[in-house]
């Protein structure tokens, strides 16, 4: 049993962390530690994270801390901490340990590939390039240089991530690299999207609309314009939904499909009560016929208001599998996409992107007549009538902040037409990251 276990620790955020766990509030001594991590000393890390990992039951992450609080000097002990961070969602606790690792055992492959897995679980891809790169005369295929070609072109790094790509060997040819056939197919798409998008977009570290396609095939509808150089870059944090956003959303479909030739026959309706009005409000716009979703039809566009709150219904996870397989000529559009915790499937066409989004029709904050904070009802008219509010709205964009280049639909359209020949394109494979544009996080 680690002895120092209930010593309060020296460094001065570690002990606010400490202090945040006195009070039992175990999320805010994570975000203390989260940003102390890398600097204060590993011992102290350990310390307070089995501390944290007791007080939220996870014994596995405990013990490994309680095992490197008592012996931070040894390599195992530090992957061993490292490894059970990241399976256990806070990468940014393991990133220095597995670091020292690696220092002490250069060769390690676990440590490395451990390490690049925390980098990427944060988003900090250009360091896991840095740290593949050192190494790059000895990295086998796969998965190290396929790695190195992710990660740099999650980054941006286009020229890396092709030179990379390909020296990769073929995984087919060896039974043990088989399992990566999935993996090179979903990287060479993307490069194949980045090489289309560039001849429309510059694919720069602010071209969210780029890089959201060349990453999931996804042509993004409009771009927030608030809080563009305060770190939003075209997304949207905390949202309000509007109606006027909504049919906004629909009309930037509508030229997408016009601008690409595609041509569907029919809107499918989901069954949860959001996308079933969105999907009606789209059937007027785009002057098509509206039927029940009935799984992998062809020709259909498929509308979604927030796939991630689909997927929290009865029949959402079925109908996801199903979204994931494409069918030929079905658009799948999803209105309002959390780019915070990305959905298990990337939709073709989405109207924004959000952290955090309330529908126009549910219930909402507002203020009173007094200045005082108040939440507005949930809007319980039936869906057809809601639908008619869309259909009814203003689409004109909102003048935002003034920080925001502007966005008129040509930028949209220019890029479906130089992308035609690459969208709508294999399986739908949800986002693991955020990639090369960032954005201001909010707790």
């Amino acid at each position: 049993m680690f002895s120092r276990k209930n010593r309060r620790p020296k460094s001065p955020e570690l002990l606010k962390a400490w202090e945040s766990l006195d009070a039992g509030d175990l999320p805010g001594a994570l975000r203390v530690l989260r940003a102390a991590a890398e600097e204060a000393p590993l011992a102290e890390v350990a310390q307070v994270t089995a501390r944290a990992a007791a007080a939220a039951g996870f014994d596995d992450l405990r013990q490994a801390a309680e095992a490197l609080a008592a012996r931070p000097e040894r390599a195992q002990e530090q992957y061993d901490f490292g490894y059970a961070c990241v399976e256990r969602g806070v990468p940014a606790l393991a990133i220095p340990a597995l670091g020292e690792a690696l220092r002490q055992v250069p060769q390690s492959a676990a440590a490395l590939r451990e390490l690049v897995t925390a980098y990427e679980r944060e988003d900090r891809h250009r360091e896991a390039v840095t740290v593949l790169s050192a190494r790059e005369e000895t990295l086998a295929d796969w998965p190290d240089r396929y790695l190195l070609a992710y990660n740099a072109l999650m980054s941006g790094d286009l020229d890396l991530a092709r030179r990379q790509h390909d020296l990769l060997s073929d995984p087919a040819a060896d039974p043990d690299d088989r399992v990566w056939l999935p993996a090179r197919d979903r990287q060479r798409a993307m490069l194949q999207r980045a090489a289309s998008a560039a001849q429309a977009s510059p694919l720069d570290g602010t071209d969210l609309r780029g890089w959201q396609y060349v990453m999931g095939g996804t042509l993004l509808g409009t771009l927030s314009p608030f809080g563009f150089d305060a770190g939003m870059n075209g997304r949207y944090a905390w949202l309000q939904d509007s109606y006027d956003l909504c049919l906004r959303g629909l009309l930037r479909l509508k030229a997408v499909l016009e601008a690409t030739g595609v041509r569907p026959d029919a809107v499918a309706l989901l069954p949860d009560r959001d996308s079933h009005v969105l999907g009606l409000a789209a059937a007027e716009v785009l002057g098509l016929p509206a039927r029940p979703f009935e799984g992998a039809e062809p020709g259909t566009v498929v509308v979604a208001h927030d796939l991630n709150e689909l997927a929290g219904t009865e029949r959402g996870p079925e109908i996801l599998a199903a979204l994931r397989e494409r069918a030929p000529g079905q658009v799948l559009h999803e209105h309002a996409s959390c780019w915070t915790d990305p959905p298990a499937v990337a939709a073709d066409s989405v109207g924004l992107l959000h952290q955090h989004l309330t529908a126009p029709w549910a219930e909402r904050m507002r203020l009173d007549e007094n200045g005082e904070v108040g939440r507005s009802p949930a809007d319980d008219r039936p869906a057809a009538e809601l639908a008619a509010e869309i259909t009814g709205a203003d689409p004109t964009p909102d003048e935002g902040d003034g920080s925001a280049p502007a966005d008129p639909p040509a930028r949209l359209t220019d890029l479906a037409t130089a992308v035609a020949d690459t969208w709508l394109r294999g399986p739908r494979d949800g986002l693991r990251s955020a990639g090369p544009v960032p954005s201001s996080r909010f707790a």
